[in-house]
Protein backbone atom coordinates (compact mmCIF):
# COMPACT_ATOMS: atom_id res chain seq x y z
CA UNK A 1 0.00 0.00 0.00
CA UNK A 2 1.39 3.43 -0.97
CA UNK A 3 2.27 6.02 1.66
CA UNK A 4 -0.22 8.79 2.42
CA UNK A 5 0.21 12.45 3.29
CA UNK A 6 -0.40 11.50 6.94
CA UNK A 7 2.44 8.97 6.78
CA UNK A 8 4.79 11.62 5.39
CA UNK A 9 3.72 14.11 8.09
CA UNK A 10 4.35 11.55 10.85
CA UNK A 11 7.75 10.58 9.44
CA UNK A 12 8.84 14.22 9.16
CA UNK A 13 7.28 15.20 12.52
CA UNK A 14 5.20 17.98 10.94
CA UNK A 15 1.51 18.60 10.38
CA UNK A 16 -0.45 17.45 7.31
CA UNK A 17 -0.87 21.13 6.41
CA UNK A 18 2.90 21.60 6.35
CA UNK A 19 3.29 18.65 3.97
CA UNK A 20 0.63 20.21 1.74
CA UNK A 21 2.51 23.50 1.74
CA UNK A 22 5.76 21.78 0.82
CA UNK A 23 4.01 20.12 -2.13
CA UNK A 24 2.13 23.18 -3.35
CA UNK A 25 3.65 26.33 -1.78
CA UNK A 26 7.20 25.48 -0.64
CA UNK A 27 8.14 29.16 -0.44
CA UNK A 28 5.94 29.42 2.66
CA UNK A 29 7.92 26.76 4.57
CA UNK A 30 11.30 27.06 6.25
CA UNK A 31 14.09 25.48 4.11
CA UNK A 32 15.12 22.95 6.77
CA UNK A 33 11.50 21.80 7.13
CA UNK A 34 11.17 21.48 3.34
CA UNK A 35 14.30 19.33 3.27
CA UNK A 36 12.96 17.11 6.10
CA UNK A 37 9.60 16.60 4.34
CA UNK A 38 11.25 15.87 0.99
CA UNK A 39 13.52 13.31 2.65
CA UNK A 40 10.46 11.59 4.15
CA UNK A 41 8.70 11.62 0.75
CA UNK A 42 11.67 9.93 -0.92
CA UNK A 43 12.16 7.40 1.89
CA UNK A 44 8.47 6.38 1.96
CA UNK A 45 8.04 6.47 -1.83
CA UNK A 46 5.10 8.87 -1.55
CA UNK A 47 3.36 9.76 -4.85
CA UNK A 48 0.94 12.68 -4.78
CA UNK A 49 -2.60 11.98 -5.94
CA UNK A 50 -2.96 14.65 -8.62
CA UNK A 51 -6.37 13.39 -9.70
CA UNK A 52 -7.84 13.94 -6.26
CA UNK A 53 -6.07 17.28 -5.91
CA UNK A 54 -7.46 18.46 -9.24
CA UNK A 55 -10.98 17.47 -8.30
CA UNK A 56 -10.70 19.47 -5.08
CA UNK A 57 -9.30 22.44 -6.96
CA UNK A 58 -12.05 22.23 -9.58
CA UNK A 59 -9.70 21.95 -12.57
CA UNK A 60 -6.61 20.09 -13.79
CA UNK A 61 -3.18 21.19 -14.97
CA UNK A 62 -4.02 20.14 -18.52
CA UNK A 63 -5.17 22.10 -21.56
CA UNK A 64 -7.36 20.48 -24.19
CA UNK A 65 -6.43 21.26 -27.82
CA UNK A 66 -8.77 20.18 -30.63
CA UNK A 67 -7.58 20.65 -34.23
CA UNK A 68 -9.15 19.89 -37.59
CA UNK A 69 -6.43 17.48 -38.76
CA UNK A 70 -3.56 16.39 -36.54
CA UNK A 71 -1.81 14.84 -39.58
CA UNK A 72 -1.45 18.29 -41.16
CA UNK A 73 2.04 19.65 -40.35
CA UNK A 74 0.55 23.11 -39.84
CA UNK A 75 -1.53 21.92 -36.87
CA UNK A 76 1.46 19.93 -35.59
CA UNK A 77 3.40 23.19 -35.40
CA UNK A 78 0.47 24.95 -33.71
CA UNK A 79 0.43 22.17 -31.12
CA UNK A 80 4.17 22.45 -30.60
CA UNK A 81 3.91 26.18 -29.97
CA UNK A 82 1.08 25.60 -27.49
CA UNK A 83 3.00 22.84 -25.70
CA UNK A 84 6.13 24.97 -25.36
CA UNK A 85 4.26 27.91 -23.88
CA UNK A 86 2.07 25.70 -21.67
CA UNK A 87 5.15 23.97 -20.24
CA UNK A 88 6.41 27.36 -19.07
CA UNK A 89 3.22 27.60 -16.98
CA UNK A 90 3.49 24.04 -15.63
CA UNK A 91 0.66 22.85 -17.87
CA UNK A 92 0.35 19.90 -20.25
CA UNK A 93 -1.52 19.82 -23.58
CA UNK A 94 -3.95 17.02 -24.47
CA UNK A 95 -4.39 16.82 -28.25
CA UNK A 96 -7.65 15.84 -29.94
CA UNK A 97 -8.22 15.44 -33.69
CA UNK A 98 -11.76 16.32 -34.82
CA UNK A 99 -10.95 15.17 -38.39
CA UNK A 100 -13.33 17.91 -39.57
CA UNK A 101 -16.23 16.07 -37.88
CA UNK A 102 -18.73 18.04 -35.78
CA UNK A 103 -19.55 14.87 -33.81
CA UNK A 104 -15.91 14.19 -32.95
CA UNK A 105 -15.34 17.82 -32.04
CA UNK A 106 -18.33 17.73 -29.69
CA UNK A 107 -17.15 14.48 -28.11
CA UNK A 108 -13.74 15.97 -27.31
CA UNK A 109 -15.29 19.12 -25.86
CA UNK A 110 -17.56 17.01 -23.64
CA UNK A 111 -14.60 14.88 -22.54
CA UNK A 112 -12.47 17.89 -21.65
CA UNK A 113 -15.41 19.45 -19.80
CA UNK A 114 -15.88 16.26 -17.76
CA UNK A 115 -12.16 16.18 -16.96
CA UNK A 116 -12.30 19.79 -15.75
CA UNK A 117 -9.31 20.84 -17.84
CA UNK A 118 -7.63 24.16 -17.16
CA UNK A 119 -8.92 25.44 -20.50
CA UNK A 120 -9.63 24.49 -24.10
CA UNK A 121 -8.01 25.59 -27.37
CA UNK A 122 -10.23 24.82 -30.35
CA UNK A 123 -9.97 25.07 -34.11
CA UNK A 124 -13.72 25.10 -34.82
CA UNK A 125 -15.12 23.11 -37.70
CA UNK A 126 -17.98 25.59 -38.19
CA UNK A 127 -19.58 28.54 -36.45
CA UNK A 128 -22.01 26.69 -34.19
CA UNK A 129 -21.57 28.24 -30.74
CA UNK A 130 -23.85 25.78 -28.91
CA UNK A 131 -21.16 23.29 -27.79
CA UNK A 132 -18.91 26.17 -26.77
CA UNK A 133 -21.47 27.63 -24.39
CA UNK A 134 -21.46 24.38 -22.39
CA UNK A 135 -17.79 24.97 -21.64
CA UNK A 136 -18.58 28.51 -20.48
CA UNK A 137 -21.32 27.22 -18.18
CA UNK A 138 -18.79 24.80 -16.66
CA UNK A 139 -16.41 27.70 -16.03
CA UNK A 140 -13.79 26.41 -18.47
CA UNK A 141 -11.98 29.14 -20.46
CA UNK A 142 -11.94 28.75 -24.25
CA UNK A 143 -9.75 30.21 -27.00
CA UNK A 144 -10.43 29.74 -30.70
CA UNK A 145 -7.32 28.86 -32.70
CA UNK A 146 -7.09 29.56 -36.43
CA UNK A 147 -10.76 30.53 -36.33
CA UNK A 148 -13.33 32.96 -35.00
CA UNK A 149 -16.95 33.04 -33.87
CA UNK A 150 -18.67 36.28 -34.98
CA UNK A 151 -21.06 37.66 -32.39
CA UNK A 152 -19.54 35.65 -29.53
CA UNK A 153 -17.30 37.13 -26.84
CA UNK A 154 -14.60 34.47 -27.23
CA UNK A 155 -10.86 35.21 -27.47
CA UNK A 156 -9.25 33.99 -30.67
CA UNK A 157 -6.00 33.92 -32.60
CA UNK A 158 -5.73 33.40 -36.34
CA UNK A 159 -4.26 34.63 -39.60
CA UNK A 160 -6.26 36.90 -41.91
CA UNK A 161 -7.17 34.22 -44.46
CA UNK A 162 -9.02 36.65 -46.73
CA UNK A 163 -5.81 38.66 -47.00
CA UNK A 164 -3.88 35.44 -47.58
CA UNK A 165 -6.17 34.30 -50.39
CA UNK A 166 -5.91 37.71 -52.01
CA UNK A 167 -2.09 37.66 -51.80
CA UNK A 168 -1.88 34.19 -53.37
CA UNK A 169 -4.03 35.00 -56.41
CA UNK A 170 -2.63 38.52 -56.82
CA UNK A 171 0.81 36.89 -57.07
CA UNK A 172 -0.39 34.49 -59.77
CA UNK A 173 -1.97 37.37 -61.69
CA UNK A 174 1.26 39.36 -61.44
CA UNK A 175 2.96 36.44 -63.21
CA UNK A 176 0.59 36.90 -66.16
CA UNK A 177 -1.69 33.99 -65.29
CA UNK A 178 -5.34 34.54 -66.14
CA UNK A 179 -7.07 31.14 -65.90
CA UNK A 180 -6.92 30.42 -62.18
CA UNK A 181 -8.25 27.32 -60.41
CA UNK A 182 -8.85 27.22 -56.66
CA UNK A 183 -8.46 23.68 -55.27
CA UNK A 184 -10.53 24.11 -52.19
CA UNK A 185 -11.16 21.17 -49.96
CA UNK A 186 -14.57 21.34 -48.23
CA UNK A 187 -15.98 24.86 -48.60
CA UNK A 188 -17.84 24.42 -45.30
CA UNK A 189 -14.53 24.95 -43.49
CA UNK A 190 -14.25 28.61 -42.52
CA UNK A 191 -10.57 28.94 -43.43
CA UNK A 192 -11.19 27.55 -46.91
CA UNK A 193 -14.18 29.83 -47.48
CA UNK A 194 -12.18 32.90 -46.38
CA UNK A 195 -9.28 32.04 -48.69
CA UNK A 196 -11.74 31.74 -51.56
CA UNK A 197 -13.21 35.15 -50.68
CA UNK A 198 -9.73 36.68 -50.87
CA UNK A 199 -9.06 34.93 -54.19
CA UNK A 200 -12.25 36.33 -55.69
CA UNK A 201 -11.37 39.84 -54.55
CA UNK A 202 -8.03 39.60 -56.33
CA UNK A 203 -9.73 38.29 -59.49
CA UNK A 204 -12.17 41.20 -59.44
CA UNK A 205 -9.23 43.57 -59.90
CA UNK A 206 -8.28 42.00 -63.27
CA UNK A 207 -11.20 42.03 -65.77
CA UNK A 208 -9.94 39.28 -68.12
CA UNK A 209 -9.11 36.75 -65.35
CA UNK A 210 -11.31 33.77 -64.52
CA UNK A 211 -11.62 31.53 -61.49
CA UNK A 212 -12.60 27.84 -61.45
CA UNK A 213 -13.42 26.37 -58.04
CA UNK A 214 -12.57 22.67 -57.63
CA UNK A 215 -13.97 21.38 -54.35
CA UNK A 216 -12.47 18.23 -52.82
CA UNK A 217 -13.69 16.11 -49.93
CA UNK A 218 -10.46 16.48 -47.95
CA UNK A 219 -7.44 18.74 -47.53
CA UNK A 220 -4.92 15.95 -48.22
CA UNK A 221 -2.14 15.04 -50.62
CA UNK A 222 -4.27 12.24 -52.13
CA UNK A 223 -7.15 14.64 -52.80
CA UNK A 224 -4.76 17.04 -54.49
CA UNK A 225 -3.17 14.27 -56.56
CA UNK A 226 -6.56 13.31 -57.97
CA UNK A 227 -7.08 16.92 -59.06
CA UNK A 228 -3.60 17.06 -60.60
CA UNK A 229 -4.24 13.90 -62.61
CA UNK A 230 -7.61 15.26 -63.80
CA UNK A 231 -5.98 18.51 -64.93
CA UNK A 232 -3.28 16.56 -66.78
CA UNK A 233 -5.95 14.69 -68.75
CA UNK A 234 -7.53 17.93 -69.95
CA UNK A 235 -6.58 19.54 -73.23
CA UNK A 236 -4.34 22.58 -72.95
CA UNK A 237 -7.20 24.88 -73.98
CA UNK A 238 -9.39 23.60 -71.09
CA UNK A 239 -6.73 23.62 -68.46
CA UNK A 240 -6.03 26.47 -65.99
CA UNK A 241 -2.63 28.10 -66.23
CA UNK A 242 -2.38 28.51 -62.44
CA UNK A 243 -3.68 26.77 -59.33
CA UNK A 244 -4.15 28.17 -55.83
CA UNK A 245 -4.56 25.38 -53.29
CA UNK A 246 -6.26 25.88 -49.92
CA UNK A 247 -3.29 24.26 -48.18
CA UNK A 248 0.16 22.90 -48.98
CA UNK A 249 -0.90 19.25 -48.76
CA UNK A 250 -3.30 19.79 -51.65
CA UNK A 251 -0.61 21.70 -53.54
CA UNK A 252 1.92 18.87 -53.12
CA UNK A 253 -0.73 16.45 -54.41
CA UNK A 254 -1.56 18.60 -57.45
CA UNK A 255 2.15 18.79 -58.25
CA UNK A 256 2.48 15.00 -57.96
CA UNK A 257 -0.62 14.33 -60.05
CA UNK A 258 0.53 16.64 -62.81
CA UNK A 259 3.96 14.98 -62.85
CA UNK A 260 2.65 11.38 -62.87
CA UNK A 261 1.15 11.69 -66.33
CA UNK A 262 3.98 13.91 -67.50
CA UNK A 263 1.68 16.21 -69.43
CA UNK A 264 2.18 19.39 -67.41
CA UNK A 265 5.35 21.32 -66.68
CA UNK A 266 5.50 23.38 -63.49
CA UNK A 267 5.63 26.37 -63.63
CA UNK A 268 5.81 26.74 -67.43
CA UNK A 269 2.36 25.24 -68.10
CA UNK A 270 0.90 25.45 -64.62
CA UNK A 271 1.91 27.70 -61.74
CA UNK A 272 1.04 26.32 -58.29
CA UNK A 273 0.82 28.09 -54.94
CA UNK A 274 -0.22 26.57 -51.62
CA UNK A 275 -1.02 27.80 -48.12
CA UNK A 276 0.67 27.29 -44.70
CA UNK A 277 4.32 26.98 -45.87
CA UNK A 278 4.92 23.62 -44.22
CA UNK A 279 8.35 21.96 -44.55
CA UNK A 280 7.07 19.80 -47.42
CA UNK A 281 6.54 22.94 -49.51
CA UNK A 282 10.21 23.84 -49.64
CA UNK A 283 11.28 20.20 -50.02
CA UNK A 284 8.98 19.38 -52.97
CA UNK A 285 10.52 18.29 -56.30
CA UNK A 286 9.56 21.74 -57.55
CA UNK A 287 9.73 23.93 -54.43
CA UNK A 288 6.28 25.36 -53.79
CA UNK A 289 5.34 28.97 -53.39
CA UNK A 290 3.05 29.35 -50.41
CA UNK A 291 1.33 31.68 -47.97
CA UNK A 292 3.14 31.40 -44.67
CA UNK A 293 1.31 31.31 -41.34
CA UNK A 294 3.28 31.68 -38.07
CA UNK A 295 1.97 28.35 -36.78
CA UNK A 296 4.11 28.01 -33.67
CA UNK A 297 3.45 31.62 -32.67
CA UNK A 298 -0.29 31.03 -33.11
CA UNK A 299 -0.13 28.11 -30.64
CA UNK A 300 1.88 30.08 -28.08
CA UNK A 301 -0.40 33.10 -28.36
CA UNK A 302 -3.45 30.87 -27.83
CA UNK A 303 -2.04 29.76 -24.47
CA UNK A 304 -1.39 33.39 -23.52
CA UNK A 305 -4.98 34.28 -24.37
CA UNK A 306 -6.19 31.30 -22.34
CA UNK A 307 -4.29 32.60 -19.31
CA UNK A 308 -5.90 36.01 -19.81
CA UNK A 309 -9.37 34.45 -20.03
CA UNK A 310 -8.76 32.43 -16.86
CA UNK A 311 -7.78 35.57 -14.95
CA UNK A 312 -10.73 37.67 -16.10
CA UNK A 313 -9.03 39.76 -18.79
CA UNK A 314 -11.55 40.86 -21.49
CA UNK A 315 -11.50 38.72 -24.64
CA UNK A 316 -8.99 39.72 -27.31
CA UNK A 317 -8.88 38.77 -30.98
CA UNK A 318 -5.33 38.51 -32.30
CA UNK A 319 -4.83 38.55 -36.07
CA UNK A 320 -1.51 37.84 -37.78
CA UNK A 321 -0.80 38.94 -41.34
CA UNK A 322 0.14 36.13 -43.75
CA UNK A 323 3.39 36.26 -45.72
CA UNK A 324 3.86 35.44 -49.40
CA UNK A 325 6.79 33.06 -49.97
CA UNK A 326 7.84 32.79 -53.61
CA UNK A 327 9.58 29.66 -54.91
CA UNK A 328 10.05 27.85 -58.21
CA UNK A 329 6.44 26.57 -58.59
CA UNK A 330 5.26 30.03 -59.65
CA UNK A 331 8.52 31.12 -61.30
CA UNK A 332 11.18 32.86 -59.23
Amino acid sequence: MSASVKDVAAAAAVSVGTVSNVLNRPEKVAPDTVARVQEAIERLGFVRNDAARQLRAGHSRSIGLVVLDSANPFFAEVARGAEERAAEEGLAVLLGNSDQSAAREGAYLDLFREQRVHGVLLTPRDRDAGPLRRLALAGIPLVLVDGDMPGEDIPSVAVDDVQGGHAAVAHLLSRGRRRIAFVAGPLTIRQVADRLTGARRALAEVPDATLEVIETTALTVLAGRAVGEELARRGADRRPDAVFCANDLLAVGVLQGAAILGAIRVPQDLAIIGYDDIDFAQAAVVPLSSIRQPAREIGATAVDLLHEAATGVPARRVRFSPELVIRASTGE
